[in-house]
């Protein structure tokens, strides 16, 4: 059978250290309300007008905050009142709400756990001990495939269920060496290496990234030479930390 070079790119990715393990003290679920006005006030003015970022804001106010925390926990034991809850939780809706988290995350002393699918069992993508934010990348999941190039560009908060739907929507003979679980996100998946069941004859998720776009306080395709330490990091998967990345692409089978 012909091999193909399936890639997955647009795709705010974002890759997170393992820390600390496990061992959580309870913490208040709301913050003061000058910290949440001023860090409002931060990633309004640090985000594109034209897509206003009040729109993916959750605070503990909010009445539809629980269940966005939840809907992507995939560890419920998480979810107990004792366990640190984030001080917010912004649902990206666009890359300059991406830029604006890092940004202001840095500036206001908070911690930035990006979640993509949620299923890291140790909850390193939704709990803390630190004050700390969520951002959840389940509303980026455009996905792109050109049969004619191989290639997908496939945003991180798209799961390995839908990538996989939409190359079958285009071809009956290209695929993509991901895991079985088609709820585990993209991100989650190729940042975590992707284990799957065609590692034997064409290795791990992360094997076939062949191009990203990550996301710090600006946007960089990190390409060629410019780019050449971090994209073997990724795909490689050696952990890093980075602010969060916006797009990868893989090749695959």
């Amino acid at each position: 059978m012909k091999r193909s070079n399936l890639s997955m790119l647009p795709f705010f990715f974002f890759f997170l250290l393992l820390t600390d393990g496990i061992l959580l003290t309870a913490r208040a679920t709301s913050c003061s309300p000058k910290v949440e006005h001023d860090f409002l006030e931060c990633l309004n003015f640090h985000s594109e007008p034209s897509q206003p970022i009040s729109q993916a804001l959750y605070f503990p106010t909010n009445s539809s905050y629980s269940s966005v925390l939840q809907f992507y926990m995939r560890n419920r034991r998480f979810n107990e009142s004792t366990i640190p809850k984030p001080q917010l939780i912004l649902t990206a809706l666009h890359v300059s709400h991406i830029q604006a988290a890092v940004v202001c995350a840095k500036s206001h002393g908070l911690e930035m756990r990006i979640r993509s699918g949620g299923h890291d069992f140790e909850g390193v993508s939704y709990v803390s001990n630190a004050p700390f934010f969520i951002l959840d990348m389940f509303n980026l999941r455009a996905i792109n495939v050109s049969v004619e190039d191989e290639t997908a560009w496939v945003e991180a908060g798209a799961t390995l269920g839908e990538v996989y739907y939409r190359i079958a929507e285009k071809s009956n003979i290209h695929g993509f060496p991901g895991g079985m679980c088609p709820t585990v996100g993209v991100g989650g998946q190729i940042s975590g290496g992707g284990f799957g069941n065609l590692i034997r004859k064409y290795g791990l998720a992360a094997d076939n990234v062949i191009d990203a776009t990550l996301v710090d306080a600006v946007v960089a395709s990190w390409i060629g030479v410019n780019g050449e330490d971090l994209f073997w990091a990724i795909n490689r998967r050696r952990r890093l930390q980075l602010r969060g990345s916006s797009c990868v692409q893989n090749q695959a089978c």
